[in-house]
C-alpha cells in the first residue's frame, strides 16, 4: 500500500470531534503535490464569532471536478494510538494482510488515505477534474458539512466515505434526535405517595415506547432507538423531581413521520417536555454497476451536502468495528478501496 507511513502518523494524532486542527494542518501540508490546490473554510463561523469553533474543512482541487471524495477529519474518542500486525494470507493474492488498529483506523482515517492514493493514482494518469474534501465535525452533527452549504462546491458526483466493507450503499436510514424532561414532584421516599417520581415516569415511557408498532420497511428494515445522557441527580431517598434523556431513532422510509408523531404526542402530556433537534430523512443513494451494494443503518455527511447530483456511499472498514476500542482496517481493504474510487471517476467521466 502505497503511504503506510502517512496513514500511522494520521492515526498517531488525536482528532476528536473539536480538535481536527492539528490534522488538518498537517494534511494541508502534506497532501499539497505541486498540481493541486487547498482551499480552507473554517468552521462554525459566526456574526459574533468570525474565526470559527478552530475547526476547519479542507478542499484539495484538481481542476474542475466532476467527481468529489469526500470523507471526515474528527474522529469519536477516546482517543487510542495506532499498532500494526499481520494476520497471515490476504486472500485477495495470497501474501500476506496487515491490520491497523487505532482510533479512526476504519472511521474515518481509512477513508482519507485511500481516496488521496485515488486522487494521487488519477494525477499520475494526467487527469484534472476531480477534489478531495475532508470535512470537520462528523461525528458531532455534521457541523462542517452544514457550515459549506452555500459555498459554491458544486460537481455532479460526490462519493462519501464511510467504513462500509467496501460496499456502495444503496440506501441508508434516517435519524431524529429528540430532547425529553420528564417533571415529577420531589418527596421523602419513605411516603412516595405524597410525590410523583420522573424515575417512574421514565420506565413507564420507555415500557410505552417498547410497545410502539412502526412499519418494517422492505429496504431498511426495522426501526431502532438508543437512549443516552440519562440524568436523574436526586438523592436515594428522595423521589426523582426531574429527570431528562435524549432519545436516537434510526429511521427508515416507512417510519420516518411516524417516529416524529410518536414523539410529539408524549410532548403533549402533563409533566412531559420534548425539544426535537432534527436529523437527517431515510436517503436512497447512487450505486454503480459491478459494485457490490448493501442497506445501511447509519448516518453520515451525504445528506448536509449540497452542490451534488449524485451522492454515493463507499469505504473500507466495517462499520460493526467503528466507534469501538478493537477498530481496525486491513491494508488489504484499503487498497481495494483506492482502486475502487479510481473506477468509479473512469464511470463519472466517461474513460
Amino acid at each position: 500500500m502505497n503511504n503506510l507511513d502517512l496513514f500511522l502518523d494520521m492515526l498517531s494524532m488525536d482528532s476528536s470531534s473539536s480538535r481536527e486542527r492539528g490534522l488538518s494542518n498537517f494534511l494541508a501540508e502534506r497532501f499539497m503535490t505541486g498540481k493541486n490546490r487547498l482551499d480552507r473554510f473554517p468552521v462554525g463561523v459566526t456574526e459574533g464569532n468570525p474565526d470559527g469553533d478552530g475547526t476547519e474543512n479542507l478542499l484539495f482541487s484538481w481542476g474542475v471536478p466532476k467527481i468529489v471524495f469526500c470523507t471526515h477529519l474528527d474522529t469519536v474518542p477516546p482517543y487510542f494510538p495506532p499498532a500494526v500486525d499481520t494476520t497471515g494470507a490476504d486472500s485477495r493474492n495470497g501474501e500476506e494482510d496487515v491490520v491497523v488498529r487505532g482510533r479512526g483506523a476504519c472511521d474515518a482515517k481509512g477513508q482519507i488515505i485511500s481516496m488521496y492514493n485515488a486522487c494521487l493514482e488519477l494525477e499520475r494518469r494526467g487527469y484534472s477534474d476531480f477534489a478531495l474534501l475532508l470535512l470537520a465535525g462528523e461525528e458531532a452533527g455534521s457541523l462542517g458539512a452544514k457550515s459549506l452549504r452555500g459555498a459554491g462546491i458544486r460537481a455532479e458526483y460526490v462519493v462519501v466515505g464511510e467504513p462500509t466493507d467496501n460496499r456502495m450503499v444503496s440506501a441508508c436510514k434516517g435519524t431524529k434526535s429528540f430532547e425529553v424532561t420528564l417533571t415529577g414532584k420531589g418527596c421523602h421516599s419513605g411516603y412516595p405517595g405524597y410525590g410523583v417520581s420522573a424515575v417512574d415516569m421514565f420506565v413507564d415511557m420507555v415500557n410505552e415506547l417498547r410497545g410502539v408498532s412502526f412499519p418494517l420497511d422492505e429496504i431498511l428494515g426495522e426501526t431502532t432507538w438508543n437512549i443516552g445522557r440519562l440524568s436523574s441527580a436526586n438523592p436515594q431517598n428522595i423521589l426523582s423531581p426531574k429527570l431528562s434523556f435524549r432519545i436516537y431513532f434510526r429511521t427508515t422510509f416507512a417510519s420516518d413521520a411516524r417516529v416524529c408523531g410518536v414523539m410529539s404526542a408524549f410532548g403533549e402530556r402533563q409533566g412531559v417536555s420534548v425539544k426535537a433537534f432534527g436529523g437527517d430523512t431515510p436517503m436512497n443513494y447512487t450505486v454503480f454497476d459491478g459494485f457490490e451494494t448493501t442497506p445501511a443503518a447509519f448516518g453520515s455527511d451525504a445528506p448536509q451536502l449540497d452542490g451534488f447530483t449524485h451522492r454515493c456511499l463507499c469505504g473500507p472498514g466495517s462499520i460493526l468495528v467503528a466507534h469501538t476500542m478493537d477498530e481496525y482496517v486491513r491494508v488489504s481493504e484499503l487498497v481495494k478501496a483506492t482502486d475502487q474510487y479510481v473506477r468509479m471517476y473512469e464511470i463519472v467521466a466517461g474513460r
